[in-house]
């Protein structure tokens, strides 16, 4: 069925503060069988997915010239897949894991905690702040926590640097100090921070609105990688940095390093650092995922990166948003789920604490990260400025909660795998899925296949 923009994406490209008539440049294909749920994932998926597209169209009327928006159309089926590019990603044929065994729901004494624990970092953390040694299993686990209150774990594994979250229903997140913070803010934060002179694209894009755009990527799981991973589908020259002692999970980068290059680059040492501030110099973008304060303390603040480089847009996620008892926290979807009472509203008919049918905020935020990136693009070709841009998965998260509710579906169909295809690669023969989102005239795949990380020197292609 085919119809035009949803409310949904009217009030994501409000967030954004994008022309309300450019949405009558969408069209959808809508299918209601994927992304069941009783909260309204798919239209979710779709609004975000479709701000991203509508904002990549906008920018490539501008650096042609001013001439039609191209179209754009989504699909129902395609953006699902997208929204589960890690579940359909395959490595010679292999599933990646996508949850370590101790990253799952426990019983406690007095409800329910889920804990992270894909790092082994963080799985050290979580064994030693429950007492136990290292190798302990999901039996041991099990039964230390049975003796624990769920409020009580959650506080002793963050203080031991480790990720636990109690459950909550929504009702009691929103009564908490965090969600007030988070109620003050809009879903896309967005400004300037100085007066930088008007950006001008020397050439057209072909179609491509960030040819020509360097983007240095300092993202990890999930929802920046799948950002950047946006912007190199839409031309931009993406060069993930992550610190030497802490690649990225294999699967994790095979599935959202498409079209980027990867280098390793210390920014504790001098040298290191020193190498970034050269990159700086001819970067438009920044986009930074890390742990609110864990970049500052390099002097990677707004008004110091747009002191190096005037000009910049700097674009940021975070689990928790930047400020409040749990800004300096560090999260992941799974447990953004959990706190803020998704898990909750998804539980299964015998009470046990359900989950999205994808890392819906993970994905939803990235796509909004990356329209952001791209309206702050459009802004500066007329009014100039560096920019700032913001999201945090649990303001996402209070959007979802705030919408209407369904039953809960009867069963939920796995991924679409018609949206997927398959090149050689550093890894082997790669399937992965194809971009959420087209546009007349726009790429149907990424220019290059992701590769380890390290692959590249931390150079400008």
């Amino acid at each position: 069925m085919e119809t035009p923009a949803s409310p949904g994406l009217a009030s994501a490209w409000a967030a954004l503060s994008g022309d309300p008539a450019l949405l009558a440049r969408v069209t959808r294909h809508e299918d209601t069988g994927v992304l069941a749920a009783r909260l309204p994932v798919r239209e979710l998926a779709a609004a975000c997915a479709g701000a991203c597209a509508l904002a990549a169209a906008e920018l490539v009327s501008v650096r042609d010239g001013g001439g039609a928006v191209p179209a754009v159309r989504l699909d129902d089926r395609a953006v699902a897949a997208a929204f589960a590019s890690e579940r359909l990603l395959r490595v010679e044929g292999r599933a990646p894991e996508s949850f370590a065994p101790l990253s799952r729901f426990w019983r406690t004494a007095d409800g329910w905690v889920r804990t992270h624990a894909n790092y082994p970092h963080h799985e050290a953390r979580l064994l030693k702040a429950l007492g136990l040694g290292a190798g302990a299993g999901p039996e041991e686990v099990a039964a230390v926590l049975r003796r624990r209150a769920a409020r009580e774990t959650e506080e002793a594994v963050y203080a031991a640097g480790g990720l636990a979250v109690a459950l909550r229903a929504p009702e009691e997140w929103r009564a908490g100090p965090q969600a007030k913070v988070l109620e003050a803010l809009p879903l896309v934060s967005a400004g300037r921070i100085d007066a930088a002179p008007r950006r001008v694209f020397r050439a057209q894009g072909g179609g491509l609105p960030l040819a020509g755009i360097r983007v240095l990527d300092l993202t990890r799981v999930l929802a920046g990688p799948v950002a950047t991973r946006a912007l190199a589908l839409l031309g931009a020259d993406v060069l993930r940095v992550d610190p030497p002692g802490m690649p990225e999970l294999a699967d994790q980068q095979a599935d959202t390093g498409l079209g980027k290059r990867s280098a390793l680059l210390d920014l504790a040492d001098c040298a290191g650092l020193r190498r970034f501030e050269e990159l700086l110099a001819e970067a438009d973008v920044v986009v930074t995922g890390y742990r609110p304060g864990a970049l500052e303390r390099f002097g990677l603040t707004p008004d110091g990166l747009a002191a190096r480089r005037p000009g910049l847009v700097l674009a940021q996620v975070s689990a928790w948003g930047r400020s409040g008892p749990w800004g300096q926290r560090r999260g992941f979807d799974s447990l953004v789920q959990v706190a803020t009472g998704i898990a909750a509203v998804e539980a299964n008919r015998e009470g046990r604490p359900g989950a999205l049918p994808a890392q819906a905020l993970d994905h939803g935020t990235g796509y909004l990260l990356a329209a952001g990136v791209l309206r702050a693009l459009t802004e500066q070709t007329r009014t100039g400025g560096s920019r700032l841009v913001r999201l945090a998965l649990a303001r996402t998260a209070a959007w979802l909660l705030d919408s209407p509710r369904a039953p809960l579906p009867a069963a939920v169909p796995p991924p679409p795998e018609e949206h997927t295809a398959e090149r050689d690669s550093a890894w082997g023969r790669l399937r992965y899925a194809l971009p959420a989102f087209s546009y007349e005239g726009g790429p149907a795949d990424w220019a290059r296949a992701s590769v380890p990380s390290g692959t590249d020197g931390a150079e400008w292609g």
